[in-house]
């Protein structure tokens, strides 16, 4: 398949966060684009500001006439369509032409110099900081992000076609459609396990990624994962490491370094630990693409953050709110552990939306003992997106499980009143679910009360 020669090109899923950025591009480029989504969203929103056509109804005669025209367009879905979309099976039905959104974006990028993340946990910050750090030294190049940038205010960025930086999803075993020049490694906890069965197999994948990296590639890794590449880490031995880290006014000041070289005084304004091993990896990524080091380190001061990664919606100094997209317990681990060097002797509420009944069956202990860290946690139902119920996993079982007095099973409309009367001097919201439409109503409550 010639992606140049498609005309139009027609999304399943289109307000899915890597989707969206590939529809963007299609319609950067000149492509008549259009797609489906369950629910208007502010993704889909800004799709049809854009000019993309989005519709919210499983229904053939919803969609355009031109898009009905198997010889002139590509449909684009995500693994994650149930089997039963009406849409997905009509177009298999007229043999048009299908194809994964992994596997478009992997024709994409594979005629660039591509820069690819992936990981369990980070992928999304670290492509985001690494697309900063390229842009701010002079590299013009193609981003397809997995979360909305706030230095970009988007997902996707097209300011050059030489060079591209992707997140390399392992849902789906997705990643394997990419051939990246350079690519990078996070972490390899396990995770969709109703897609790899156990860690053994996650990992297994995870090291068929490593070798689809270009001959003469690079791959860099963090420090400790059975992998073989260029380290990055806290740890002394890496090649590339933190060093002399110290907080003032909520900014990390550290130095680097790399092999025989010191990189010193760098400044990087998000809180927590993972969130300096994010700016290293794409740090250490862009020196070995070729960028100067000391330019490299200087951008990372000017990364703002991505939309839902230990975003801050308020910060007095009576009361702040942080919304964070966390859905696993090592990224709860990672909130509360930034929370606390931030805020030191705050209470801090926790407000959790669990994601997949699945995920939530198999770290439910995981969850339990996460959560259990915080002075005040409360628990929404669980949200299902793909997956259908499974018997007795439920937010009131994790609850159970908690081990805190102060914990609570709320619906979302009880979720404001709540935030009138809570004395906690941090308020987070966690989850990777619909839970992100509330922050707005949130902090327009707790901002009264500050």
């Amino acid at each position: 398949m010639n992606i140049k020669t498609i005309h139009n090109v027609y999304f399943i899923g289109i307000g899915g966060i890597g989707m969206s950025a590939l529809a963007r591009y299609f319609k950067f480029v000149g492509k008549n684009v259009g797609g489906y989504d369950r629910v208007s969203t502010e993704i889909t929103q800004g799709l049809e500001e854009a000019g993309i056509e989005v519709t919210f109804k499983d229904d053939v005669k919803k969609v355009s006439p031109e898009f009905l025209d198997p010889v002139n367009t590509l449909v684009v879905y995500t693994p994650a369509i149930p089997g039963d979309n009406v849409l997905y099976n009509y177009f298999v039905e007229k043999e048009f032409r299908i194809s994964k959104r992994a596997e478009v974006l992997g024709q994409i990028t594979e005629s660039s110099f591509c820069y690819a993340v992936a990981g369990t946990h980070g992928k999304t910050t670290t492509s985001a900081i690494l697309t900063h750090v390229l842009r701010e030294t002079g590299t013009p190049l193609t981003a397809f992000l997995g979360g909305i940038s706030e230095n970009l205010n988007s997902n996707f960025l097209l300011e050059g076609d030489k060079i591209t930086v992707t997140e390399a999803d392992e849902f789906d075993r997705s990643f394997l459609h990419l051939s990246p020049d350079i690519a990078c490694i996070t972490s390899i906890d396990a995770d969709h396990l109703d897609i790899y069965g156990d860690k053994a197999e996650m990992e297994r994948t995870f090291h068929a990624f490593a070798k689809k990296v270009k001959p003469g590639g690079k791959l860099v890794v963090r420090y400790g994962l059975p992998l073989k590449g260029i380290t990055y880490g806290m740890e002394e031995e890496a090649d590339y490491a933190i060093e002399s880290v110290k907080i003032e006014s909520g900014s990390y000041l550290f130095d680097i370094r790399m092999r025989e070289e010191l990189v010193a005084g760098v400044r990087f304004d998000k809180p927590g630990k993972h969130n300096l091993l994010n700016a290293l990896a794409a740090f250490a990524m862009a020196v070995e693409g070729g960028a100067s080091p000391r330019e490299a380190a200087d951008a990372l001061a000017g990364f703002k953050g991505v939309k839902r990664r230990f975003s801050y919606q308020l910060k007095t100094d009576a009361l702040v709110y942080v919304d964070d997209y966390a859905h696993h317990p090592t990224e709860i681990n990672a909130v509360y552990q930034a929370v606390r060097e931030m805020y030191p002797g705050k209470k801090v509420l926790a407000v959790f939306q669990p994601h997949l009944f699945s995920r939530t069956r198999d770290f439910m202990d995981e969850f339990a003992e996460s959560l259990s860290q915080f002075d005040e946690v409360v628990l929404l139902d669980i949200y299902p997106a793909r997956e259908e119920p499974i018997e007795d996993v439920t937010s009131g079982r994790l609850l159970d499980k908690i081990d805190n007095k102060n914990k609570q099973l709320l619906s979302k409309k009880e979720l404001l009143p709540l935030m009138e009367t809570t004395d906690a001097g941090v308020v987070l919201t966690l989850g990777a679910g619909d839970i992100g439409m509330e922050v707005n109503k949130i902090r327009e409550v707790l901002s009264q009360r500050s």
